[in-house]
């Protein structure tokens, strides 16, 4: 007998900060068919634009948990996050750990924001209310790919400028803040009961190459890739050695 969608083992991925579920189209193009793949847009971002009230990690791993049971989806799955997606999935292990059966973490951190990170967001804020997302989009977009790829991935670069622009003020603001408030969760990594992907750049700016080494080695039960040739957004920057790494957690969290 054929499983239906909702008895596939389900392969979950959570957007960044001022991205949407379309920034996983390429990357998921080639996943086998026999995963239940779901993309949803966190709150405020893609199509999901009803007023959010809070913006906070844990109200967003809330509605996560919301949107998995409208998808009749009560097994453990597989998250693959990028970024602020990273934050969430942490607070959706945190709290209800049983729904996470692998966590794939890309370009994305455990600890809090700095003080230094913290003003830089409150500059942003500023920025943003100021000038306007799209001016905003057009200076925090190229930075986040490595220096090699600024000029080479102009049709990526173009597409999360284009979702960044569309996504609206409150969003931005809401989530800046939102990422900002988030407590340490380096906890939930070394306690983990489920495996654990990091996928790190060596040339990121937003999560320092060094930090994103040191948490790899907390979880019980976890594997690496760092990519030399790669900034903030591994999934389009070095797309098929991350499909390859994603792929063989799946399998192993599977048994596929």
């Amino acid at each position: 007998m054929t499983p239906t969608p909702s008895h596939l083992p389900t392969i979950v991925f959570l957007h960044g900060f001022a991205e949407s579920r379309e920034v996983w189209t390429d990357f998921t193009r080639s996943f086998p068919d026999d995963y239940r793949l779901l993309t949803p847009n966190l709150p405020g971002h893609g199509t999901n634009l009803a007023p959010v009230p809070d913006f906070s990690m844990e109200a967003q791993a809330r509605h996560v948990i919301d949107y998995l049971n409208q998808k009749d989806c009560p097994h453990p799955v597989l998250l693959v996050c990028h970024s602020m997606g990273g934050y969430v999935a942490l607070a959706l292990a945190e709290r209800w750990p049983q729904r996470v059966a692998g966590l794939a973490f890309i370009n994305s951190t455990a600890l809090a924001d700095t003080d230094e990170k913290r003003q830089n967001r409150e500059k942003n804020i500023g920025f943003v209310e100021k000038y306007g997302v799209a001016k905003f989009m057009e200076s925090f977009v190229r930075p986040l790919f490595a220096p090699t790829n600024r000029d080479r991935l102009t049709d990526a670069r173009g597409l999360l400028e284009e979702i960044g622009k569309a996504t609206p003020e409150t969003t931005i603001t809401g989530a800046l803040r939102g990422m900002a408030a988030r407590p340490d969760r380096t906890a939930v990594l070394s306690k983990a009961a489920f495996p654990m992907l990091m996928v790190a750049g060596k040339h990121d700016v937003a999560v320092h190459f060094e930090d994103a080494v040191r948490q790899a080695a907390l979880p019980p039960v976890g594997s690496a890739l760092f990519l030399e040739g790669s900034g903030h957004l591994s999934y389009l920057e070095q797309p098929e050695p991350t499909r390859r790494a994603v792929l063989a957690l799946a399998s192993a969290v599977f048994g596929r």
